[in-house]
């Protein structure tokens, strides 16, 4: 495994991020394709073992219990020194807005709540999960300040945002001497790369590390277009992030198959591979052991400069899906696809 700084912080993580969202209670929350604890915890201590020490999760994921499962398999398999873990949080709810708890109070909650879930004194990385119209960003980042400086959180990311929205956070953070976001996690990967537009530029210019997720398209790109997985037949939420471009997606696709099989290599390899010539850890999701292989041996793939412009070359620009899709102040009040679901915050 091999391990860089990320961005302009002193947290030192894999090339490889275990992506936590697989994890959790089936019957709590968006996905009813997760793993349950007893499995949850065989994969992290693999992640482990191959050298993966950067573990992503979230409040929002299957109710808290990915975050549940998460904290105490780290508990267990760790030293909490050893390891970086990040989490996020989502925008007020209209009950709150309604009852008057302000965006630094929401911030203090949500942490609160994230942190007796993992059962942990603080997280290394506290992510700002989309981006909330109906808070000012004044109130988010000062809250996000407020809880940097009291411990609970030794740096702050974002996710979800477009690259002008982190550019003016950064800006009022600057300003007011506010702890500054030294990550962004976006939706990136070999057949969706908008990211490459604003985002990617700015970022390399900043030195903010870049942690995209969906790095493999929901198992998209890790499998011949036909294959199929309990995953990929579950996921209405994947499906509707890429089903309508699945025709151009596949011409890609199909590449990485072909140069997968000409270096003798897996796909998962591959389309890693290409991900981190871009990127500085890349969130990968892993519900088989050969999924954190696969990740933590492209650490270690290294592709020509033909053969990344060769799986380049089919891409067409692709609309916006999923959440950054309603990353527009007409969608404030919409429900999004993430909540806490039965958790009392």
């Amino acid at each position: 495994m091999k391990y860089t700084k990320l961005g302009n912080s002193e947290l030192n993580v894999s090339r490889i991020c275990m992506g936590c969202m697989g994890f959790g209670d089936a019957g709590q929350g968006q996905h009813a394709w997760t793993l349950d604890e007893e499995h949850s915890r065989e994969i992290i201590r693999h992640g482990l073992e191959m050298g993966i020490n950067f573990y992503d999760t979230a409040i929002a994921y299957q109710s808290g219990t990915s975050e549940q499962y998460v904290g105490r398999a780290l508990r267990d398999f760790a030293k909490r020194d050893e390891v970086v873990v990040a989490t996020k949080f989502l925008p007020r709810t209209q009950e709150e807005i309604e009852s008057g708890i302000t965006g630094q109070q929401h911030i203090e909650r949500m942490l609160n709540k994230s942190l007796q879930n993992l059962g942990m004194d603080y997280v290394d990385l506290y992510i700002y999960h989309m981006w909330d119209w109906q808070t000012p960003i004044e109130d988010i980042l000062d809250g996000l300040n407020r809880v940097v400086r009291s411990g609970k959180a030794r740096y702050i990311g974002i996710s979800n945002c477009f690259a002008w929205q982190l550019a003016k956070a950064n800006a009022i953070s600057e300003r007011e001497g506010w702890a500054k976001f030294i990550s962004v996690q976006g939706h990136y990967n070999l057949i969706f790369r908008e990211e490459e537009r604003e985002m990617v530029p700015y970022c390399q210019e900043e030195g903010i590390a870049l942690t995209p997720y969906s790095a493999l398209a929901a198992g998209r790109l890790s499998r011949k277009p036909g294959e199929t997985s309990e995953r990929l037949e579950k996921d209405a939420y994947a499906k509707f992030k890429y089903d309508a471009t699945a025709q151009q997606d596949d011409v890609i696709i199909d590449r990485v198959a072909e140069l997968a099989e000409k270096r003798g290599v897996t796909m998962t390899e591959i389309s890693l591979a290409w991900l981190l010539t871009k990127v500085a850890a890349p969130v990968v999701g892993a519900t088989k052991f050969h999924h954190v292989e696969g990740a933590a041996k492209a650490t270690d793939l290294e592709l020509t400069v033909d053969e990344i412009a060769y799986l380049e070359a089919p891409y067409v620009p692709h609309p916006l899906a999923g959440v950054m899709a309603q990353n527009k102040p007409a969608n404030a009040k919409e429900k999004h696809v993430w909540s806490t679901g039965n958790q009392k915050i």
